[in-house]
């Protein structure tokens, strides 16, 4: 959805300021001359009638009055920070449902709206980064995930506990950096619970990005599920180049990386950096208040996302 909002705003934007030139060439021009005309017909034109020959029609104005706007709002937008809602628990405990989070468009390669081609390449993402990009099975919907292996490394998710294998980049073999498990560190238990499951709550270090995980104990991997990658094991993903492989932080609830593979760098729409607004909202069924209703605001969750 929030593809065709930006294809929408692009539009109005186009057609609002085509139609304040097209005025400014064409119509205003026109205008003037059928004053001029008048007056030249006759000496003693009233000021009513001037006014009402050079008014501009109501549709102009209407264009002319949201261009600047919708124009400021378009270039913020495409190129600078877009807001989003956080529809879904896959990255709890960083994110929550209600959560709306800025964000920053330029902190990788700056595309452009419409057709998403890339106009000035910037950074890359790095490994930690919270990213939205275009699912790719679906570009039309927007996900957000945790960047967990960049191009050419190699990831192994096994028994809940993951591991990297950083790319190498020496010509000797015997420098490539070792495959290292992640390490992990227990901060509490039942805190949140999946269903009916409570959930541990970890520390999570990806190199000098530390931020929390949640796992679920008693559900098991659905490794059978997993993407096929040949020549790796069921659990193992080797990053291609130009491309990134995401987890949810809520690893027994999120359909990531592991379950349709990697995302092409062209995919990448933006780093998260900021939850400006965090709606609570009733999850008591037997409540009379609807679930879809706020009830009330997370003023402690406003901030910089980590």
């Amino acid at each position: 959805m929030a593809g065709y909002f930006a294809i929408a705003l692009v539009l109005a934007t186009l057609v609002s300021g085509l139609i304040w030139l097209l005025d400014i060439y064409v119509l205003a021009p026109k205008r003037q001359q059928k004053l001029t005309a008048v007056q030249s017909a006759s000496n003693d034109v009233p000021t009513a009638l001037s006014d009402e020959l050079l008014k501009e029609p109501q549709w102009v104005e209407t264009a002319k009055s949201i261009f600047p706007v919708i124009a400021l709002i378009t270039i913020f937008r495409s190129f600078m920070y877009e807001p989003f809602q956080i529809p879904s628990g896959s990255m709890m405990p960083t994110l929550l449902v209600g959560d709306f989070i800025l964000v920053e468009k330029f902190s990788y390669d700056v595309k452009d709206p419409v057709w998403r081609k890339t106009l000035y390449s910037n950074a890359k993402p790095q490994r930690g980064d919270v990213a939205v990009f275009k699912y790719p099975k679906q570009p039309t919907i927007d996900y957000i995930k945790r960047v967990i292996g960049l191009p050419g490394d190699r990831v192994i998710y096994r028994n809940k506990q993951l591991f990297i294998q950083p790319a190498c980049t020496q010509e000797l073999k015997a420098d490539c950096p070792a495959l290292e498990s992640i390490a992990l560190s227990l901060k509490n238990e039942g805190e949140f619970y999946q269903q009916q499951y409570p959930q541990r709550r970890y520390t999570e270090q990806l190199g000098t990005v530390a931020h929390d995980i949640l796992q679920t104990p008693a559900r098991r991997e659905y490794t059978e599920l997993f993407y096929k990658q040949n020549g790796t094991a069921i659990d193992e993903f080797v990053v291609p180049d130009g491309h990134y492989f995401v987890l949810g932080d809520n690893r027994d609830n999120s359909g990531d990386g592991r379950f349709w593979g990697f995302v092409p760098e062209d995919n990448m729409v933006g780093k998260a950096v900021f939850i400006w607004m965090s709606f609570e909202f009733n999850t008591d069924e037997n409540s009379w208040i609807p679930g879809w209703i706020p009830t009330g605001v997370r003023f402690d969750r406003l901030g910089s996302i980590h």
